[in-house]
């Protein structure tokens, strides 16, 4: 059952699929209101000010996108986690999604304990302030800008930034479950190793979903770029079922790790803002 009342606004034109997620969320807790229309949507997010929208793309009237975009064009509505619904195929969907401030996606034909779990990810993730990541529990937010404004401000940091790479193709294979057991063990692995370069100072946090950034001394980073490098390029094949690794291993879109030295930041950039735009190439 969900922890609190919890208000989720559903925009779905399907009455079968609106009645389902009706259904199901009252049933989990939550107060649920339904509207068929993208210009309903748009009201009814300015009204009943819901904590979370589950927002199909395909609409009669308006589509998904322009209904994300005048909710986040509204001061009232601009920070109200948004989840699209999206055909599985449609990967200009998605993408087009998350540039017009969509939180998260799930493919159709959806599993619904899929999409409960994300809605309780993206509630965690607001009523926690977005200081910790819902999945791996590493700090993200104004907790690590905190962290890349004293490495911009002070000397003696060094910075590495570890993504992962083509975890999107791995969740639309596997799962939504499989692809956060993923980001769980490589956090975990960078944590622990880490812990066993025994720097006097280190910081952990998340920049994006799948990019992490790693502060330490520049005396203690070698060994651990190296260290880290080697383990988690070794755990990527075990992330597949054993029936799929011999074809993951010739997969264009199989899981990859890219680890990245960062130039020395310190009287380089004015703001955390030009960082992160740098460490993640936006």
């Amino acid at each position: 059952m969900a922890e609190a009342k919890y208000k989720i606004l559903i925009v779905e034109d399907d009455p079968d699929v609106a009645e389902m997620l009706n259904a199901y969320f009252r049933v989990q807790g939550y107060e649920v209101f339904t509207v068929n229309w993208g210009e309903d949507g748009v009201r009814a997010g300015q009204t009943v000010s819901p904590d979370i929208i589950i927002l199909d793309i395909r609409l009669p009237d308006i589509d998904g996108f322009e209904v994300a975009r005048r909710l986040r064009a509204d001061r009232r509505t601009r920070e109200i986690p948004i989840i699209f619904l999206t055909e599985k195929r449609e990967r200009v969907d998605r993408l087009q999604g998350f540039e017009v401030g969509a939180d998260d996606y799930i493919t159709k034909p959806f599993d619904v304990q899929e999409l409960r779990l994300r809605v309780r990810n993206a509630l965690k993730r607001i009523s926690q302030g977005s200081l910790t990541n819902p999945v791996s529990g590493l700090p993200e937010g104004p907790l690590v800008d905190e962290r890349l404004s004293e490495a911009i401000h002070k000397s003696g940091w060094a910075l590495l930034h570890i993504s992962i790479i083509h975890l999107d193709a791995f969740r639309e294979a596997y799962g939504f479950v499989a692809s956060d057991d993923v980001m769980r063990a490589i956090s975990l692995m960078i944590h622990n190793t880490i812990k066993e370069t025994n720097a006097s100072e280190d910081f952990l946090g998340h920049i994006s979903p799948t990019d992490f950034i790693v502060m330490m001394p520049p005396d203690s980073m070698n060994a651990f770029r190296e260290k880290i490098r080697s383990r988690l390029e070794q755990s990527l094949d075990y992330f597949y079922p054993i029936k799929d690794r011999e074809r993951a291993s010739k997969m264009p879109d199989r899981l990859a790790i890219k680890v990245t030295d960062v130039p020395p930041v310190f009287g380089k950039y004015s703001s955390v803002e030009q960082l992160r735009k740098d460490l993640l190439g936006k």
